[in-house]
């Protein structure tokens, strides 16, 4: 693995500082207080062509990888400025559909989905199984004309509403009825406004622009041409979609945790209390100074395992450590950066704990921390299943 990047991921790791000259920290707070989409932002990074980095170029994409989007993202985040609707959209919907759609899904939602066009949200999380998808119990069911009927619900599903399509878990036999517990998956591609889809918005305490829904599917029609890949080998592309996500969640946070350790040093350089400045006692330099190594090793794993999922390499273990890593060292490193603000650090204006439910969210979404734990206990280390 070489750690020097090249001049095309420099530039995409920097892209970053070039969008927050126009859309910047407090654009994205206001769009998160308001509750409001950032569609002008949005839509700038979509010109600037980095929605469709993972997208094959044939499509209007760049034709790049996961490491690139880590890059990415962590660039947006290192500016405070992190978007979750690439997260379930870009990485999790536009790269699957380039890897498993036909032809004519593909022609029919990637350049759309690369130009800004239209966005995609993915459900997966249903309200009884929750972290234990293979419980989920939204089924799709043939009706006899060679279609089928979606029926079922979700939960915290990121920009539900706002979405034109989304990828759709299901199953198409129940989980008491298969051999395998990976078996009769079905990953189904939906317009978001179809027929029979009715959305809930859930009021989360966390000021993010993306709002949270449940969803309720009543007798949805599915035909062939909502199918992405086959039926019941859906668990393939489920599996594939699920290191991303974490990689990329993890690129977010140690972007914000980078983002609130710059602020808090700017803070300590300048704030002079006893005749000195603050950033010169030992009791902020050193969490400071924790913090931002925890970061950057946090950072250099989901370098890692981006670079493994791009070679097509087993990857589940980095993938999970990264996301372990990256979320605690950015809960760490907005602590550290409160503590450093002191009073200041709680005032809008600063605008630094603002930053610390945002991070605190990544150590349970979208999987929790102990999950995380388990799996790399059990398939990481060979301990015995713990549950």
């Amino acid at each position: 693995m070489d750690f020097n990047l090249n001049e095309e991921q420099q530039m995409i790791y920097e892209y970053g500082q070039n969008l927050a000259k126009d859309f910047d920290r407090a654009y994205w707070v206001n769009c998160a207080e308001t509750r409001t989409f950032p569609t002008e932002m949005y839509k700038k990074v979509a010109d600037d062509g980095f929605i469709g980095i993972m997208v094959p170029e044939e499509y209007g994409g760049a034709g790049l990888g996961m490491f690139e989007m880590a890059l990415f993202q962590e660039g947006l985040s290192n500016m405070g400025i992190p978007l979750l609707s690439l997260v379930v959209g870009a990485t999790m919907s536009l790269s699957p559909i380039g890897d498993h759609g036909t032809e004519e899904q593909k022609q029919k939602y990637l350049p759309a989905g690369c130009a800004g066009d239209i966005r995609f949200c993915f459900a997966i999380t249903e309200p009884d199984a929750g972290t234990n998808t293979m419980r989920a119990t939204t089924m799709i069911k043939e009706d006899g004309n060679g279609r089928y009927k979606l029926n079922g619900r979700k939960t915290f599903i990121t920009d539900a509403e706002g979405s034109d399509y989304m990828l759709v878990v299901t199953r198409n036999v129940s989980h008491t009825e298969v051999a395998k517990k990976t078996d009769g998956f079905t990953i189904v591609i939906l317009d978001s406004k179809a027929p029979g889809i009715e959305m809930q918005p859930i009021d989360v305490s966390i000021s993010i622009p993306e709002m949270q829904y449940q969803l309720f599917f009543d007798d949805v029609d599915i035909g062939p041409e909502n199918i992405l890949g086959e039926v019941g080998k859906g668990f393939e592309i489920l599996f594939e979609s699920l290191n991303p996500e974490r990689i990329i969640l993890a690129a977010v946070a140690t972007g914000m945790g980078r983002y609130a350790m710059e602020r808090a040093v700017e803070y300590a350089n300048d704030r002079v209390v006893f005749d000195r400045p603050i950033g010169a006692y030992q009791a902020l330099q050193h969490p400071l100074a924790k913090g931002k190594t925890e970061i950057e090793l946090a950072s250099l794993m989901t370098r890692k395992a981006a670079w493994l999922f791009d070679r097509k390499q087993a990857c589940g273990a980095e993938s999970n450590m990264a996301k372990l890593a990256a979320s605690t060292a950015a809960t760490n490193a907005v602590d550290a950066s409160l503590q450093c603000f002191g009073g200041n650090g709680f005032t809008k204006e600063y605008g630094i704990f603002d930053i610390y439910p945002f991070v605190r969210l990544l150590k349970t979404a979208p999987l929790n921390n102990e999950m995380v734990l388990n799996y790399i206990s059990e398939h990481v280390m060979g301990l015995p299943r713990s549950y």
